[in-house]
């Protein structure tokens, strides 16, 4: 089994990362950050698949496309301060993303 931090860094390296964290890490004391990071990839992934479904669409189309690129971009650096902040050991909540809880 993993310890925390470890479980803490794991979590945000991909989806095999988080699924590995989830299974073999410490899930009571890790919690935080398997949520943060759960959130940040759910927040991407979904962002990403409507932006793909959405870009046919003429004239709205691009602004989507856009919007959700921005916003994926957000994804990115909420990202990379989870990673950050699970590597010194802090739970801080990500911009935005940070509040919402999927794991109790």
């Amino acid at each position: 089994m993993m310890n925390k931090k470890t479980t803490d860094i794991v979590a945000y390296l991909t989806w095999v990362g988080l699924l590995v964290a989830f299974v073999a890490g410490d899930r009571r004391e890790a919690r935080f950050h398997l949520n943060q990071s759960l959130v940040i990839w759910l927040a991407g992934t979904l962002a990403g698949v409507a932006e793909r479904l959405l870009d046919w669409l003429p004239l709205v189309g691009w602004l989507v496309d856009l919007a959700l690129g921005l916003f994926g971009l957000f994804c990115a650096v909420c990202w990379f301060i989870g990673i950050i902040d699970a590597i010194r050991g802090v739970e801080k909540p990500v911009p935005l993303l940070g509040g919402i809880h999927l794991l109790h």
